[in-house]
């Protein structure tokens, strides 16, 4: 079973009691078996044309721009990468490539968190250059 860029898999699509995980292919996708959430399997049977925003989702440790990326488990992958769309109260794992990957797989975009600035060497005074302009 394989996904494409674009695929965007939708688990009310065939379990509308779940949480109402979305999830959308960036990338990869050859070696795709299946995500385990709510103690259901999505397969690529539950590919949808477009994104219902309409339905109730439960949130749960998946932020909604979060991805999971393949890459992170097992360099020697097909790479597929997802990005969180909506839902992710059960989420439990995704299944490809014989990998399982779980929250570990997961690059979270920390949105509305502060950067940390990069550490101030000590050592070089702080004036402006001299020269020509």
């Amino acid at each position: 079973m394989a996904l494409k860029k674009g695929d965007i898999i939708d688990e009310h699509k065939r379990y509308p009691d779940s949480c109402g995980l979305v999830l959308k292919v960036m990338s990869g996708g050859e070696g795709f078996e299946k995500i385990l959430c709510c103690g259901h399997e999505l397969t690529e049977e539950d590919v949808v044309p477009s994104l219902n925003q309409g339905r109730g989702r439960k949130k749960g440790p998946l932020v909604v721009g979060m991805t999971i990326d393949e890459k992170r488990v097992s360099t020697e992958s097909c790479g597929l990468r997802f990005m969180v769309m909506g839902g992710g109260e059960g989420f439990q794992e995704v299944k490809c490539c014989g990998h399982s990957i779980g929250t570990s797989g997961m690059q979270d975009l920390k949105f509305g968190q502060m950067r940390t600035e990069d550490k101030v060497d000590d050592a070089t005074p702080n004036t402006p250059h001299q020269g020509t302009a």
